[in-house]
């Protein structure tokens, strides 16, 4: 569905009011659940940069992009307009060096009344640029790839899995 100037559409968005003005969506009716997501985001770069990491003149960036991911999930509320602050129970990104680049899994979780995609997406997209920013003085055509959400669960939406 795409955001218009037609007030029917617009209305059935949940962070829009009838008349089609933005605003952040009200949960307080909703009960609180127990609420999980995964996303995944893949830094393709040359080979021999990620077989060589280590060496690093910036110093490991797979360990600092974990602790850069679980720093922007906390901070999700911050960056994404109308996007709810959650007590996060917990974070953690999981980097996998690979012969074209870096997998990154991002996980967050949370008991509350909304869900934790958009903390898990926010995680694994700050990791990714984190790995490009520690590298890219090695490689200049590293590409972020590939984001997306694996599973959420929770909520009246149900669960989904890619």
């Amino acid at each position: 569905m795409t955001v218009s100037g037609n007030v029917e559409t617009v209305s059935k968005l949940s962070h829009y009011d009838p008349s089609g003005t933005p605003r952040m969506v009200d949960v307080s009716g909703k009960a609180e659940t127990r609420r999980f997501a995964r996303a995944h985001a893949f830094v393709k770069m040359n080979p021999e940069i990620v077989r060589n990491l280590e060496r690093n003149p910036k110093g490991n960036p797979l360990e600092i992009a974990r602790i850069a991911g679980i720093m922007a999930a906390k901070k999700t509320s911050e960056l994404i307009p109308l996007c709810h602050p959650l007590p996060l129970s917990h974070a953690d990104i999981e980097v996998t060096q690979e012969e074209g680049g870096i997998r990154i899994t991002a996980t967050a979780s949370t008991n509350a009344q909304t869900g934790v995609e958009m903390e898990a997406l926010t995680a694994v997209t700050v990791a990714a640029l984190t790995v490009y920013d520690m590298t890219k003085a090695l490689d200049k055509a590293i590409e972020i790839q590939d984001v997306y959400l694996l599973e959420k669960t929770g909520g009246k939406g149900g669960d989904y899995r890619r």
